[in-house]
């Protein structure tokens, strides 16, 4: 049985802009329903694979199918996408419902029709008693509610979102996250969202493309990305991490046993596919992954040194040990306790042991 045709197919498309390639053979499949996020740093070509996504730049290669059409040299208003864009582009002397309506203006519906689809909406994003109020009368949050009603309201198969809690503060940020979430989960609209926010990419996305210099690096789960990044850019782009060079000394069926000079000794690690004796590797471990103790834990991979710095946080300490090889090490433990229990904690200039568990340690081909 032949397997389902994706909901988009992003086959091989390229985007030049005179010698410079923006975008350099990217293929992706999106799945119907899901929120797929393109990840990364200014000028990684995410913002403009998504403007080929909407019809705004045609293609210098490769094909866009969307739905089994394809969409590529298909006019941005013949398409069934929407653009969300960051800046929301609310009209200032409409109302809020007018604003959610404007798009239905060439929709062949009825005026009662239009009325009830831009209803169904107000009551999708929870701005029913806020409908006759104008943007400047209501908070950022909403006015992101409003573009996002506006953007669903022509029923879109495809919503690409660009950046589109960048305008938020933090805490407005977080919870419009999993308001977002909830919208999408309710309506089933693919949502495709560009971001350089890792953390915003983690948490509303089913899946994730890393981008770097125009072309995709990996693809996959947030857990997939997090834990097991397939290269050092990877590693470092998402979330922190501390990396050193290593050398592979021995291979056995389930581990690996590296030489690690700036952690003063060797690291036993799980075993990594396709990597040989005598190769050159690069170790990364998270810092969550690192404990922290006065005494000298059991088993491999413990390491003394030195709390040269010490952050409270209050639900959590970050610490920045100093190894013997000189090398600076960061450990983030969890304030799970009150009182005399943090007496006992590691303080500044203490010496202590970082130790972590094989699996935790990152091995790194590239």
């Amino acid at each position: 049985m032949a397997a389902a045709e994706p909901f988009l197919r992003i086959e091989n498309i390229s985007k030049s802009f005179g010698t410079f390639q923006a975008v350099r053979n990217v293929s992706l499949n999106v799945e119907k329903g899901e929120i797929f996020s393109l990840l990364g740093g200014s000028g990684c070509g995410k913002t403009t694979l998504l403007r080929m996504l909407a019809g705004f730049e045609e293609p210098s290669g490769g094909k866009i199918y969307l739905d089994g059409r394809d969409m590529t040299g298909v006019a941005p208003w013949d398409r069934p996408v929407h653009m969300m864009f960051q800046s929301y582009a609310l009209f200032p002397h409409m109302t809020v419902e007018k604003n959610i309506g404007y798009g239905l203006k060439h929709e062949k519906l009825s005026p009662q029709q239009k009325a009830d689809r831009v209803r169904e909406m107000l009551e999708l994003v929870q701005l029913v008693p806020y409908a006759t109020r104008k943007p400047h009368q209501i908070s950022g949050g909403q006015r992101q509610r409003v573009a996002l009603a506006r953007a669903l309201a022509r029923q879109p198969k495809l919503l690409l979102l660009d950046e589109p809690l960048a305008a938020l503060d933090k805490k407005l940020r977080e919870r419009t996250q999993f308001e977002l979430m909830a919208i999408q989960a309710r309506t089933g609209v693919t949502f495709i969202v560009v971001t350089h926010d890792q953390e915003e990419a983690m948490t509303l996305s089913d899946r994730i493309a890393v981008m770097d210099k125009g072309e995709v690096k990996q693809v996959g789960s947030p857990g997939d990305i997090y834990e097991f990044p397939n290269s050092r850019f990877v590693a470092d782009f998402i979330g922190s991490i501390t990396s050193f060079p290593a050398t592979i000394l021995a291979r056995s069926e389930a581990q690996l046993r590296l030489s690690v000079p700036a952690l003063g000794g060797d690291v036993v690690a799980r075993d990594v596919p396709g990597l040989s004796e005598g190769q050159d590797a690069t170790v990364s471990i998270r810092p969550e992954k690192l404990h922290i103790s006065r005494d000298r834990p059991e088993g491999a991979n413990a390491f003394p040194g030195k709390v040269k710095d010490l952050a409270y946080f209050g639900k959590d300490s970050l610490y920045r040990v100093v190894l013997s090889s000189g090398a600076l090490v960061q450990a983030h433990a969890v304030n799970a306790s009150r009182g005399g229990e943090a007496s006992r904690a590691p303080g500044w200039d203490d010496q202590v042991w970082i130790s972590f568990d094989p699996a935790s340690a990152i091995v790194l081909a590239e």
